[in-house]
């Protein structure tokens, strides 16, 4: 059993799709990086990322859509400058965000309408695990009907499922799918690999020796404690905790996930820039960089990732759906 696991991170995203298009073109034969998978979990835009592979688009496919309509998304602020009017400008928007979401959802929402259409979370051909969370502070995972108890996420739009899971906080407002609000999975599974590693096992009578897992990662980024942190302490200084959760719990899900399948079965793929990170938001940065930097890194892995595109597996069984006569 192969699993799929692509982390949330924005824009960011670039770099896992650029890996996975990579892969396509090297050990696919152009075919989708999805039809080598059995589960595919996503978080964010990892989350969309595997909603159109579970469709049979090809990652090349979706690496242009983040390139061609990055920007609308996530317009960037106004340049650094002189200009007293500018700076003006710039302060205003820093208290605004300290107070209201950044971004407007319409560009994301036209441009994931017009990629999924009507389509439902019943119709892919792959396990789908997508994690996020309800106004109630539950979390929740959008599941494909791969199992009979999981009666309910099926007639879910695959538009719905993916606004909930990229309600990142701060960036966009929650989503109302249904009668209810979501926001971002990745507040407390940015790295999905278990929620898909645990539903495999819950859901299969397989022996945990025969799952191997393919982890990537949307830009690893260092975090240590400042000096006002450990000296000071307080909201300001403690701004960026967020962040350092979420790598926190990566580190946490690879660790559990290499314990119950073996260390030697779990590849985890990411990189790293050596300037100032780059934002969630910087489209401009991630367009530039983050190709380049996914083709290291499948230089670097090329053997170990070419065991994942050996044999397509086939598509998964569906008890509920569109796909459920033919199952």
């Amino acid at each position: 059993m192969r699993i799929l696991s692509i982390d949330g991170g924005g824009i960011r995203g670039i770099l896992p799709a650029s890996v996975l298009a990579l892969c396509e073109e090297r050990f696919c034969g152009g075919r989708s990086a999805g039809m080598f998978f059995d589960f595919i979990a996503g978080t964010s835009t990892g989350g969309i990322i595997a909603l159109g592979l579970s469709l049979g688009m090809t990652a090349q496919d979706i690496l242009r859509i983040y390139v061609d309509y990055g920007s609308e998304i996530f317009p960037a602020r106004p340049p650094s400058s002189v200009s007293v009017v500018r700076r003006l400008q710039q302060a205003r928007g820093f208290l605004r965000d300290l107070t209201n979401y950044r971004y407007d959802r319409a560009a994301l929402s036209k441009r994931l309408v017009d990629v999924f259409g009507d389509q439902r979370l019943g119709d892919a051909e792959r396990r789908l695990v997508v994690p996020s969370f309800d106004e109630y502070n539950e979390v929740h995972l959008f599941k494909t009907p791969h199992h009979p108890d999981y009666r309910r996420d099926w007639q879910e739009r695959m538009v719905d499922v993916a606004l909930s899971t990229s309600a990142a906080p701060t960036f966009f407002s929650t989503y109302k799918n249904g009668d209810r609000h979501f926001a971002d999975g990745g507040v407390w599974a940015n790295n999905p690999v278990m929620t898909a590693l645990v539903d495999a096992l819950a859901c299969y009578d397989v022996n945990r020796r025969q799952i191997y897992i393919l982890s990537l990662g949307c830009l690893e980024t260092e975090f240590k404690f400042t000096e006002g942190q450990v000296l000071k302490g307080g909201v300001w200084h403690w701004k960026n905790i967020i962040s350092s959760a979420m790598r926190l719990q990566s580190q946490n899900a690879l660790g559990q996930a290499g314990l119950l399948i073996g260390r030697d079965h779990l590849l985890r793929v990411d990189g790293a820039v050596a300037s100032e990170p780059i934002a969630l938001d910087d489209y401009h940065r991630s367009v530039k960089e983050l190709p380049d930097l996914a083709t290291r890194i499948v230089n670097e892995h090329s053997d170990q990732l070419a065991a994942f595109f050996s044999t397509p597996r086939p598509t998964a069984n569906a008890f509920f759906g569109s796909r459920a006569l033919s199952s």
